[in-house]
């Protein structure tokens, strides 16, 4: 299995946990809001960051009615907060880079709370610009590959549609797009009646380093108690995911 599906595996049975405990619904909502009022538009077929919020909610069985409050909250037919996007940057234990997107009303205490966490948990806080180098953003389409009869076929066409690189992944194909053609290959994928696992433009690290099973254990537990934050959306790391601690996460 790729890096990215690893990481995808762990991430939805964390959010899986947020949905017991009611945590993961209001962050959806928060980058819903937050992509209408800056993606110019209520439309997702005009608006790729709506476009990405939504399909993220719908695999983690949002309400239909929640999505649509969220966006009317963030198109102001509806009463909604003020949120700031802010990303920080930062190293965990064995110079991983991590970088943590947050939505937040109150700039002052979300900072001094991701900069606590990290130190706490023997990472540090560094400044914007010194890990991001290490990541570029891009769609990842996960499908079933039980859905794709005609596997040389498929990833031609997929290709044409406007994919960059193709991974098979056991069971899975992992399909990384552009963000520009992310809604393009996506719907592509859509047409052919093939499942779609999860779908995201998410930031990807460039390059992966591998450490010893207790420093890798220890940067989980930052970027799990980095997520746990009521404000922070997404944490992304360049930690190199063995077979082994993905199977201590999911099981």
């Amino acid at each position: 299995m790729s890096g990215h599906s690893k990481w995808h595996s762990i991430k939805h049975k964390k959010a899986k946990e947020d949905a017991k405990r009611g945590n993961i619904f209001g962050k959806l909502s928060k980058s819903i809001l937050v992509a209408v009022r800056e993606g110019g538009g209520s439309d997702p077929r005009d608006n790729i960051a709506l476009a990405n919020a939504i399909a993220k909610a719908k695999e983690y069985n949002m309400p239909q009615s929640n999505i649509e409050r969220a966006i009317k909250r963030g198109s102001g037919e509806a009463d909604g907060a003020s949120y700031e996007s802010i990303i920080y940057e930062g190293y965990g234990p064995g110079g991983v880079a991590i970088i943590v997107e947050a939505l937040t009303e109150n700039r002052n205490r979300t900072a001094s709370d991701i900069r606590n966490i990290f130190n706490k948990l023997n990472g540090s806080l560094g400044e914007s610009g010194s890990v991001n180098w290490q990541f570029e953003r891009k769609g990842i389409i996960i499908i079933n590959r039980k859905d794709v009869k005609d596997e040389e076929e498929f990833m031609l066409d997929i290709i044409d549609a406007g994919a960059e690189d193709i991974n098979e992944d056991g069971e899975e194909f992992e399909v990384k797009v552009d963000p520009s053609d992310f809604i393009k290959v996506r719907d592509y994928i859509k047409d052919k009646d093939m499942e779609i696992i999860s779908s995201e433009i998410d930031l990807v690290a460039k390059s992966t380093i591998g450490l010893s099973p207790e420093e890798s254990r220890k940067v989980l537990k930052l970027i799990d108690a980095l997520d746990s934050h009521d404000d922070v959306q997404n944490v992304y790391s360049n930690l190199e995911i063995t077979d082994e601690l993905l199977r201590e996460n999911i099981e």
